[in-house]
């Protein structure tokens, strides 16, 4: 009996020990696991300028979550979007392509057909095929439907047909009808008793307008956006019904943070790529009441705290849901800075000292650099060590980037593989980029920037910014003249000759039609 107690002990203790191992095994099995690929956001800021950040060097505004972002990452200072207003931006940043070789890519009204072709590449698609659950919340303006859309039906071709899975947007911008949120393609909210129509040539009969009923404003029109009167806002375009559908643009960053956190928690158990375009500081500014006037420089700077404020709780958001470790964050703007741009909001008279654009010239809609470099941050937590790069980058290039950080050889037409440098490994950027504003474009290449001639006003007294246009040949030395005070193309006739030869390489050198900035 003693004999077989021994041997069954003996047994049992060895397949104790045997299943021990087994399960020693099968964890190592599970540990050897490739790493679950990492999940990608672009927060994409609207109209943010060079200097509206106390990381790029704002000193009247404090900006701390995006400084986190700028100071546990990669700040670039040579960073650009393709272009000097918003939906060319858009249309690069989404397809790797420069935003000139298409005509439709321009300032969209919100009844735009979509401008990206549905077999097009694109990011989303692109991530899509590499297992990505895609997402979109929040601007769009990359036009919707084909022409002569019914907003009272599932509107499409729209972001579902280009690459993403879940879509939650605003047609085009905040001042443009219709105001209206469009959850997958459908109007959120819409009661189908009070249908939505959209016209941007004339109004519906009996409708106010900010034109002809000024007091029923609680915003001034300045120039344009003297249409549909909505929440005491006058817009571009005329809008009538989809009342219960309307939204309060007071809550829209609120609104837009919590789709793009219920989209992070919903969707933590796989890769994700979510573009996360936020409205912020475009017009109108409508800060929440927990951020009106917290500034002092009228809505333009209370809307940037709260845009940071946001920034702060998506990342929290992240971190409670320990994603931070697998996640890249793209920082970005689509364009430079405009402070009067059609309402009267005090944001002129209360800039103070704070300067939007920085020490650059320009800003929004202008070929000088205020126009198109911008806020540019990578962050990824653990993955890249904390610096400053004055590496060239664009835009225009993380559709081919993103798509090899995914194991993916896709590339976008004009999109360069710039991953190393996006993760701070490598201070090697682009030798060259074609710029836009507005049909017009320029070149910058090493530390040059050219700007070839074009008929035009050099201001645009409306907005009160410098739009690049002159009648001669202009280069300045950005690293030198960052400011761009003094065009040195006569002192440099050979490299002026060399930077054309390059830009018409690029661009060509058939005639394009350049039409005089009209702001509505």
């Amino acid at each position: 009996m003693t004999s077989l107690r021994k041997y069954f002990l003996s047994g049992a203790t060895l397949l104790l020990v045997l299943s021990g191992c087994k399960s020693k095994e099968e964890k190592k099995e599970v540990k050897d696991e490739s790493p679950k690929q990492p999940n990608i956001v672009f927060i994409y800021m609207d109209d943010l300028g060079y200097g509206d950040l106390s990381s790029y060097g704002a000193t009247e505004l404090s900006t701390p979550n995006i400084d986190a972002l700028a100071e546990g990452g990669v700040q670039f200072t040579n960073g650009y979007a393709t272009s000097a207003t918003c939906t060319p931006s858009r249309y690069a940043i989404l397809t790797g392509r420069y935003p000139w070789r298409n005509k439709d890519a321009k300032i969209l009204p919100g009844t735009a057909p979509l401008i990206i072709s549905t077999d097009q590449l694109t990011v989303p698609k692109v991530l899509k095929e590499k297992g990505y659950a895609t997402g979109i919340v929040g601007k769009w303006h990359l036009g919707l439907g084909s022409g002569n859309v019914n907003w009272n039906e599932r509107v499409s071709p729209g972001p579902n047909e280009v690459g993403f899975d879940y879509s939650y947007i605003l047609a085009a911008t905040q001042d443009r009808v219709p105001t209206v949120y469009i959850d997958n393609g459908n109007v959120d909210g819409l009661d189908p008793n009070d249908p939505i129509e959209v016209n941007y040539k004339k109004n519906f009969e009996g409708e106010p307008t900010g034109l002809d009923n000024p007091e029923l404003t609680t915003m001034k029109w300045h120039h344009g956006h003297n249409n549909s009167i909505v929440n005491g806002i006058p817009r571009i375009g005329y809008m009538k019904g989809g009342e219960a559908a309307k939204w309060k643009d007071v809550d829209m960053a609120d609104h837009f943070l919590e789709k793009a956190q219920a989209y992070v928690t919903d969707h933590k158990n796989e890769p994700f790529f979510l573009y996360y375009a936020l409205q912020q500081p475009h017009v109108p500014r409508t800060p929440h009441p927990r951020f009106a006037g917290k500034s002092g420089m009228g809505p333009r700077g209370d809307v940037i705290l709260e845009a940071d404020w946001v920034v702060g709780e998506f990342m929290k958001t992240l971190e409670t849901q320990g994603l931070l470790e697998n996640t890249l964050i793209v920082f970005s703007s689509d364009n430079g800075p405009v402070v009067n741009d059609g309402y009267y909001d005090d944001s002129e008279e209360k800039l103070g000292k704070h300067t939007p654009a920085g020490v650059l010239r320009g800003g929004k809609y202008s070929l000088f650099e205020a126009g198109t470099r911008v806020p540019f941050i990578t962050y990824w937590k653990g993955k890249i060590a904390p610096g400053k790069s004055d590496a060239l980058v664009c835009q225009v290039d993380l559709l081919t980037s993103m798509a090899a950080l995914a194991g993916s050889d896709k590339k976008g037409e004009d999109s360069e593989n710039f991953l190393d440098t996006f993760l701070g490994k490598t201070d090697k950027g682009r030798t060259e980029l074609v710029l836009e504003a507005g049909s017009r474009t320029a070149l910058r290449k090493g530390d040059w920037a050219m700007i070839p001639p074009y008929k035009g006003s050099a201001v645009n007294t409306q907005v009160n910014i410098e739009l690049g246009n002159d009648s001669e040949y202009q280069l300045y030395n950005v690293k030198e003249d960052l400011s761009q005070t003094k065009n040195v193309a006569k002192e440099n006739p050979e490299k002026l000759q060399e930077l054309i030869a390059d830009y018409e390489a690029i661009r060509g050198t058939s005639d394009v039609e350049i039409k005089e900035l009209e702001l509505k």
